[in-house]
């Protein structure tokens, strides 16, 4: 302690020796369970105020020492309601002068602390009225933070210069956690496989923020579900408010956490959420990710992005389209599924993961006749490429390869549709879909498409020297950097639980739909989102 630096000698290489010796100290004290460690707390707040845009660790470590002194044995609900409520002002006045994705990281154990409180008021009766006020806080103070990282993300966070973590994100977390409690207990609302690419150091600072915005809107929805009347009526409205959310946060990295939970069997929020309830999200959940199109996400928005992660996650988004409609099929929600399919084979989405093979391989002339290909006809083409070693977006596909075994006896619903025509969908609207050619039979000619161009590729690529990783170069300047308006679609709501007769006789000749158009709601109110 005594040979700590003085505040006028933290700078430069000084600053890092400090901080280094600082954690070390305080770590080693923590493995031996001293329980004051108040101590630490000026020496990490002098670190804290020595740089203006403060490393994340300071921050991290000083508020988590004045929590650790503010914690108390009162285990009243509305007390612990207060404390995480202090804790959000305390790390948000803290990082002020932050950037925005530090800002939003540093909100983790805030977030942390929200999730047991949810957890805590969950387990009581909600239809008691002291209940009823404490649940009324808690979602208020949710709704506080999700407004704080709308502000934050505001500032555009994919233009920020990223950073790594200087001490271990494990470390870090044993500052906040007691006992044997680990990142499993910190970030409760996170994959095995997030935690673990987390804990090994392969996260950068904005890759943790879109964890900690994707954990808070998870927690924001579980409440909304076990305080709501699980129905139609919820399901538009939570739609609504995670499409306005997308679309207002624009981060890549959340999505794309988004779309890593929704790979995997369940997702993590068993724990607050009964098996059916978390069907139901993930239904809503995999309606705001396949039906509609986000501009953010697009190659030539996302160019602050590396391009092997831009490609990654369109090979996600198509696998978990696949298998969206594969669930929706055999569950008999042919609306969904015929939906789901329409929407990808018009989809940006579906013409970026043609381009990249096609590119890739030497063979653009080809693109037109994969135009409007079905996520099953691209997946057995990849998968086709794969087994004879060619693989061109490293190894999403092997990855998945047992997962994703096609069977060609399957229903036709998930093949290839005609790519809709007409004028776009007006900015307002979401969800929109033209069934218009979908009861038309394209077994064949998804048939031949596989058959024909698997054959192709494979001849022209065994020609050609692939790099190792498959990556493609990108320009540094694109003259379509100009925002494009997002292409939103609208989706038939109606209870999915129709008859056979009813759902045949839901799509005309023409392969329109029948039934009324049903609009989706803009997010109810700004607050909201």
């Amino acid at each position: 302690m005594a040979s700590s630096p003085k505040p006028s000698l933290l700078i430069g290489e000084n600053y890092g020796l400090a901080l280094h010796q600082s954690m070390q100290q305080l770590l080693d004290e923590i493995h031996k369970e001293t329980l004051n460690l108040s101590h630490f707390v000026n020496m990490f707040y002098r670190l804290m105020q020595s740089k203006i845009d403060s490393p994340i660790e300071t921050i991290w470590v000083y508020s988590a020492l004045s929590f650790r002194s503010r914690k108390t044995t009162n285990q009243d609900l509305s007390n612990h309601i207060l404390i995480a409520e202090e804790l959000f002002q305390l790390v948000s006045g803290c990082s002020g002068p932050c950037s925005a994705s530090k800002s939003i990281a540093l909100l983790a154990p805030v977030v942390f602390q929200m999730y047991k409180l949810v957890f805590e008021l969950l387990g009581k009766d909600l239809g008691a009225k002291r209940m009823k006020k404490a649940a009324k806080e808690v979602k208020s103070l949710i709704g506080e933070i999700l407004g704080y990282v709308s502000v934050c993300c505001s500032n555009d966070i994919s233009k920020e210069s990223d950073s790594n973590l200087s001490v271990s994100f494990s470390d870090l977390v044993s500052v906040w956690m007691d006992g044997n409690e680990g990142l499993r207990a910190f970030l409760p609302l996170m994959s095995d496989e997030i935690r673990k690419e987390i804990s090994i150091g392969g996260s950068t600072v904005i890759y943790l923020a879109g964890v900690v915005i994707c954990e808070v809107f998870l927690l924001k929805l579980c409440l909304d579900l076990r305080m709501g009347n699980r129905g139609v009526e919820l399901e538009k409205e939570l739609r609504s408010w995670i499409v306005g959310s997308i679309t207002g946060l624009q981060s890549f990295y959340f999505f794309e956490t988004l779309v890593r939970m929704l790979l995997e069997p369940t997702l993590p929020v068993t724990s607050l959420l009964s098996s059916e309830d978390e069907s139901f999200l993930r239904t809503i959940l995999y309606d705001a990710a396949i039906l509609v199109e986000y501009s953010f996400l697009s190659p030539e928005r996302a160019i602050n992005v590396p391009s092997n992660r831009v490609t990654d996650l369109a090979m996600k988004r198509l696998i978990i389209t696949h298998e969206a409609i594969e669930l929706f099929r055999k569950n008999g929600d042919q609306k969904r599924a015929i939906a789901y399919t329409s929407s990808f084979s018009s989809s940006g989405l579906c013409s970026q993961i043609i381009q990249c093979i096609t590119s890739q391989v030497g063979m653009d002339e080809e693109t037109s006749r994969l135009k409007g290909a079905s996520p099953k006809a691209l997946i057995k083409l990849l998968l086709n490429l794969d087994g004879q070693g060619i693989r061109l977006f490293d190894d999403t596909i092997s990855k998945f390869h047992a997962k994703l075994a096609l069977d060609d006896s399957k229903s036709d619903y998930e093949q290839s549709t005609s790519k809709p025509e007409g004028k776009k969908a007006d900015a307002d609207v979401l969800f929109c879909i033209d069934n218009k050619g979908e009861e038309e039979d394209h077994h064949e000619d998804d048939k031949e498409i596989n058959e024909s161009m698997s054959a192709a590729f494979v001849a022209s690529a065994q020609k050609m020297r692939l790099t190792e990783n498959g990556g493609r170069k990108r320009k540094e300047e694109r003259n379509s950097r100009k925002k494009k308006k997002i292409k939103l679609l609208k989706h038939n709501h109606s209870d999915t639980s129709d008859s056979d007769e009813e759902r045949s006789s839901s799509v005309n000749d023409d392969g329109s739909d029948s039934d009324s158009e049903s609009e989706v709601e803009n997010p109810i109110s700004d607050e909201d989102v």
